[in-house]
């Protein structure tokens, strides 16, 4: 009997399958919804973040579900429209240029008079970096304007965005926080397998551990199609708003996310039939953004998470535009929308498989990165030792690799809109970028932003101890790529054995993909420059401290006045003040002299 009613539940549960898995799902997102407004209510502002996520959600849902079912609606609606841009398109064009033309030229203009002059080196460095790539271009004759302008217009309106708005600012910046303190979380596996003195040993126990975490995450979200389907809205925008391919669009937006041999994998069935620029345009997109899993690593240098999430977002579309001005497309691109473009999916079983299988994979990166962090810092310093002694017989013992490099990317820096005195500094960053990795390069970088938060001497010896902000954030910028001598080989290796079809039209290309993906990182670094304001260049408790003899630091200065601002509200309008922290009581004295300040917190 109980063997009857068990085989007549599995066969109504077969029937009626679909309905309830709608039953459960409209459970489960009543009771989510449900928890969503009682923590709203309780305390909104508290509840805010998971309030934006679920609108988000609600909203794409809705979108998917209407592009899906009424697709061939929409197409039809915009069809007429589309039909009279390409009727009018002749004049159109030269209308938008001049716009365009008339619109960044007033921009520079109010923009220099408020920012000040650094910005138009900015601009003047991003149209050298253009011209450039246009001479050296495989067919400078074929280039595709749209795909160069609307990419760098992409990266303008991103930038804008991110730098220039508080919204946006805010935004990155919250972003940033939260994914320190996710990234942070690794620390506990790392103390229970080295023990409480992992930090001891900085680089191996605590950075790696940190790539092996963001791999298991990112194979997590790529077992459940959170990946797909992110990189898809992404890789559509750049689609419809550039005009490049299906792959080499998917390929660009997945490199936002995960590594340059990975991001091909997404459209693995489809790389034999592409052509040579769309190849071009794959590679590209690998040297010139970084993976997810060692931004973490970056982070935890003490690198700034905001502007490193800022340069992999605005990397992308930088990497197609500077491969369809080196490499145009002059072939008929057989891979298109309507040959219905499928990503590829996990293999993993389920999601405990989808994480055992992230963390297994992250063993061969985690070695990469040791190994070649041994061999290229054993390798420096053997040639640092030895330029030495080639330099101390003609009275030159100073000379090193990174002096070598500093003077070959001194121009490209200062171009960038790098201060003349820190485009030595950012010109052996770049070398040690391109011809070792970015590992060192982020690594010198990290010590750089640490000597200027402690203060101090800015020269030791003739010798310049730390950068300007400004300088730093190009510099994070223009480092943010994997376009170096060892990515070459490891893309040719790992595209050849996705793609064997294409061997030699990899190893044709490889080295041009990593020259046009070094200058959309310098391109991208450009636009932060232009966008880029001004901020504190030594930390407050520090200038105040130096403040009580005002020759060097007039009471008229705007980085005081701001530093006091900041000091008397983070004291909440206490009834007594003691000075405590860094502020000592000379840096209140100060402040209640600058600000004239009645209140109480002066007497």
């Amino acid at each position: 009997l109980l063997e009857k009613k068990y085989d007549e539940v599995c066969e109504f549960c077969k029937k009626h399958k679909t309905r309830i898995h709608y039953v459960i799902y409209g459970i489960l997102v009543t009771a989510y919804l449900a928890v969503v407004i009682a923590a709203c209510s309780l305390n909104f502002q508290r509840a805010l973040p998971l309030f934006v996520i679920t609108v988000l959600a609600i909203f794409f849902i809705c979108w998917d579900f209407l592009i899906a079912k009424y697709e061939d609606r929409i197409s039809a609606f915009f069809s007429s429209g589309d039909r009279y841009l390409k009727k009018q398109w002749f004049w159109l064009k030269w209308v938008l240029c001049a716009t365009l033309i008339v619109t960044i030229t007033c921009w520079l203009i109010f923009d220099t008079t408020k920012q000040g002059s650094h910005q138009l080196i900015s601009f003047g460095g991003l149209v050298m970096y253009v011209l450039l790539m246009l001479i050296f271009s495989k067919y400078p004759t074929r280039v595709s304007w749209r795909p160069v302008f609307s990419g760098i217009g992409m990266q303008f309106i991103l930038g804008i965005l991110i730098l220039r708005t508080k919204v946006g600012f805010d935004l990155f910046n919250w972003l940033g926080i939260q994914i320190q303190t996710f990234l942070a979380y690794s620390d506990t596996g790392a103390k229970f397998v080295f023990g409480d003195k992992y930090t001891d040993h900085f680089f191996a126990f605590k950075v790696l551990p940190i790539v092996v975490f963001f791999s298991t995450v990112m194979s997590m979200l790529y077992h459940i199609g959170f990946m797909q389907w992110l990189i898809g809205k992404v890789g559509w925008i750049m689609h419809v708003f550039m005009g490049t391919t299906p792959v080499e669009s998917l390929v660009a937006a997945g490199n936002i996310f995960v590594g340059q041999t990975e991001s091909p994998l997404l459209v693995r069935p489809y790389l034999p039939y592409i052509t040579k620029s769309e190849l071009h345009a794959v590679m590209t997109a690998g040297f010139s953004t970084i993976a997810g899993s060692v931004l973490g690593a970056y982070i935890s240098f003490g690198v700034s998470s905001s502007h490193l999430l800022t340069a992999s977002v605005m990397s992308a579309p930088a990497s197609l535009a500077a491969s369809k001005l080196f490499w145009p497309e002059t072939e008929k691109p057989l891979v298109t929308l309507r040959s219905g473009i499928q990503m590829a999916k996990s293999e993993s079983k389920n999601l405990l498989e989808a994480a055992s299988q992230g963390a297994s994979t992250s063993i061969g990166l985690v070695a990469n990165i040791a190994v070649n962090v041994i061999s290229f810092l054993a390798l420096l310093s053997f040639l640092d030792s030895a330029l030495s002694w080639v330099g101390n017989l003609f009275d030159y013992p100073q000379l090193t690799f990174e002096n070598i490099c500093a003077y070959v990317f001194m121009p490209f820096s200062f171009m960038m809109g790098v201060d003349w005195e820190d485009s030595f500094i950012v010109g052996g960053l770049l070398g040690y970028k391109t011809f070792f990795n970015e590992f060192l390069a982020y690594e010198r970088l990290s010590k750089l932003i640490q000597n200027r938060e402690k203060g101090g001497s800015m020269y030791i010896n003739g010798v310049k101890q730390y950068m300007t902000v400004r300088s730093e954030v190009i510099a994070t910028y223009a480092l943010c790529g994997f376009a170096n001598f060892g990515s070459l080989g490891l893309v040719i290796g790992g595209l050849t054995s996705i793609a064997p079809s294409k061997k030699q039209e990899i190893a044709d290309g490889a080295f041009r993909a990593m020259i046009a993906g070094t200058a959309a990182c310098f391109m991208t670094a450009c636009v932060a420059g232009m966008l880029t304001v001004p901020g504190l260049e030594v930390p407050c408790h520090i200038l105040l401290g130096n403040a009580s003899n005002f020759t060097d630091f007039p009471a008229n200065s705007t980085e005081l006045v701001e530093c006091c601002w900041h000091l008397f509200t983070s004291a909440n309008h206490s009834e007594e003040i003691f000075p405590g922290g860094n502020y000592s009581l000379n840096s209140w004295k100060v402040c209640c002299q600058i600000l004239g300040q009645p209140a109480f917190h002066c007497p």
